[in-house]
């Protein structure tokens, strides 16, 4: 049986034997030589999860304070800890967006939470108070 397939404007002849269940003929038809091996293209595998951007203290929360100050003015879009909760350095403590890129405020000490002083969806200005501690 012979075939003609175009691909990206090109016109490839082929011939195709039909083997059945047993057969003890070849298992492929011969190619004309107009034919080419067009190699399939390589297409990235997108991670199944995107990934977190890289904790970021805040620069602002000075050593020896109990505090953590929003590094950025922006919006906290989510809470990961809770008053109660005990944390360890480098832990995120929230998210904030601004200018549509995520931040992650990590916890600059480790220590229990005393207080959250923000809360989802609320707009913060650099340097404000946004988690205390114990």
């Amino acid at each position: 049986m012979k075939l003609r397939i175009t691909l990206e404007g090109k016109t490839y002849e082929v011939e195709v034997e039909v083997v059945e269940e047993g057969s003890s003929g070849p298992l492929y038809g011969s190619t004309s030589v107009h034919s080419t091996t067009i190699p399939a293209p390589v297409v990235p595998k997108p991670p199944s999860t995107p990934p977190s951007p890289p904790p970021v203290s805040a620069p602002t929360t000075l050593p020896g304070e109990r505090v953590v100050k929003a590094p950025i003015v922006g919006t906290v879009l989510q809470l990961k800890v809770a008053p109660g909760d005990t944390v360890s350095v480098n832990q995120v403590l929230l998210v904030m967006e601004a200018m549509k890129m995520e931040t992650n405020v990590a916890s600059p000490i480790a220590g229990k939470v005393k207080a959250i002083r923000v809360s989802n969806g609320e707009s913060v200005k650099a340097g404000q108070v946004l988690v205390e501690f114990e």
